[in-house]
């Protein structure tokens, strides 16, 4: 525990076998006190890692739902086993977890409720492989979206957060996509609840076993988010009434 509050971990797998020993070795189970992994219908070992590892939390989806879909179990069962603070890390290795320290803390005293690792802070994103065209994408879509809801985000788009048992109770979570935009409209409905984000710089690193989205479902994503962005910004003009910014039903 971190100051009486109780640090899960989530990691969202999907093909992780080669990655999820490496990434589940490097956390901090000095303040980490519970692991949930939640594999959608891999086609590779990665169950047998995860028990194999000795993960105490292991949800299995016999279909794939998507990365959206696969965060909701993820988030429901931390909260269901008492989760104050919640991180997301991916197993892929891509993100270290070498920061887990510094965004529960950050949480852990009341300093902010959601920490995103951020990629574009600093220049670790092109030095650890990040493709150029990506890295473009995510500067023009991140400075959009910015405008369009009011923010000074450094990216959008990191899969790296850090949240308070608070946050996720209060947003409505369960109505977002099932897809990788699920996680745009998570912070669009932590900014639309008033909820204040910090970031920290994070290196990342690009490598084949890595997850990655092609260029096709990338542009895909992109309109996506700007759809996202619009019904906020239409939202808090009061011209839409979109369900997930209406509050999570008991």
């Amino acid at each position: 525990m971190i100051l009486g509050k109780k640090l899960v971990i989530i990691m969202p797998a999907y093909n992780a076998e080669l990655t999820l020993g490496r990434t589940y070795n490097e956390i901090p189970f000095e303040i980490v006190d519970e692991v949930v992994l939640v594999d959608d219908a891999s086609k590779d070992r990665t169950i047998e890692v995860a028990r194999e590892l000795g993960i105490n939390h292991i949800i299995r989806h016999e279909k794939n739902t998507g990365y959206g879909g696969n965060q909701k179990s993820c988030y429901d069962k931390a909260l269901a086993i008492g989760g104050d603070i919640v991180i997301m890390l991916h197993p892929d290795y891509q993100y270290t977890p070498k920061l887990i320290h510094s965004m529960a803390y950050l949480i852990a005293n009341g300093v902010f409720p959601v920490v995103l690792g951020s990629r574009i802070l600093g220049k670790g994103a092109l030095r650890g492989g990040m493709p150029f065209y990506k890295y473009v994408f995510n500067r023009c879509l991140t400075f959009a979206q910015n405008i369009l809801i009011s923010q000074k985000l450094s990216e959008y788009h990191t899969g790296y957060r850090a949240f308070s048992g608070e946050v996720l109770r209060a947003i409505n979570y369960q109505a977002n996509s099932d897809d990788f935009v699920f996680d745009n409209q998570m912070l669009s409905q932590i900014v639309y609840a008033d909820f204040e984000i910090a970031e920290i710089t994070c290196p990342t690193k690009y490598f084949e076993e890595a997850s990655s989205i092609n260029f096709s479902r990338s542009l895909k994503y992109g309109i996506g988010c700007m759809s996202v962005s619009f019904k906020h910004r239409f939202n808090k003009w009061g011209l839409l009434k979109s369900e997930i910014y209406q509050k999570p039903k008991k």
